[in-house]
């Protein structure tokens, strides 16, 4: 099928996805494509692909579109729900899967196109596993785009496991630990959404993470 016309449906207004979003969908917009970023459900119109990215709510417009495709972190149907990437950085992991797939009514259960890996080193910080997250989920929608035709979806099997949403007391550092054994939940934590802490006699204390230099 030739593609021509891609939405792709954001409904999280503060995701931290959107400006590379942005900036993919204008060159998709210079290489031809009908592209467009949309916030609201309400705003979905039919077309060949519509890619669900740091969606929250739940989505029914399935017949709008030829394609469904969501990105997801993990290896389906290992990992389904919330923050995988985090979850997996915070497991120790440097390698970390990532999944094409369509959606359906199931939960992060639709047939999977596409598999990758985003490499880490185990020094990057929020930033740069974010900018390493976007790149590669770029990367696998490109090779849709360019492959759909050959692609045969493929059910997912395997044992399920699903991560549950994380809240803002997950950044909380043990200070009964070493730097090195808090390090990764530094790494995964916003500075500025939703930063580590600690607390001592009660006391709230924040703590911001940069790298020097």
């Amino acid at each position: 099928m030739k593609i021509n016309k891609i939405q792709f449906l954001i409904d999280n207004i503060n995701s931290w996805i959107i400006p590379y979003v942005k900036t993919y969908n204008q060159k998709l917009i210079k290489g031809g494509y009908k592209s467009k970023v949309l916030h609201h459900h309400k705003e979905v119109e039919n077309g060949d692909i519509i890619i669900l990215l740091s969606c929250e709510k739940k989505f029914t417009q399935f017949s709008r579109n030829k394609y469904n495709l969501v990105v997801h972190e993990s290896n389906l149907p290992k990992g389904k729900g919330w923050s995988p990437m985090t979850y997996q950085v915070l497991e120790g992991k440097n390698k970390i899967p990532i999944t094409l797939f369509e959606a359906d009514e199931s939960f992060d259960g639709g047939n999977i196109y596409l598999k990758d890996f985003i490499k880490l080193d185990g020094t990057e910080l929020v930033d740069e596993i974010r900018e390493k997250q976007a790149k590669k989920s770029f990367d696998l929608i490109d090779k849709f785009l360019k492959e759909n035709e050959n692609l045969i979806g493929e059910a997912q099997s395997g044992k399920q496991t699903t991560y549950r949403k994380r809240m803002p007391s997950d950044n909380k550092l043990d200070v009964n630990k070493s730097i090195i054994d808090n390090f990764n939940i530094l790494r995964v934590s916003d500075n500025n959404r939703y930063p580590a802490y600690f607390t001592i006699n009660n006391q709230k204390y924040i703590i911001k993470i940069t790298k020097d230099g």
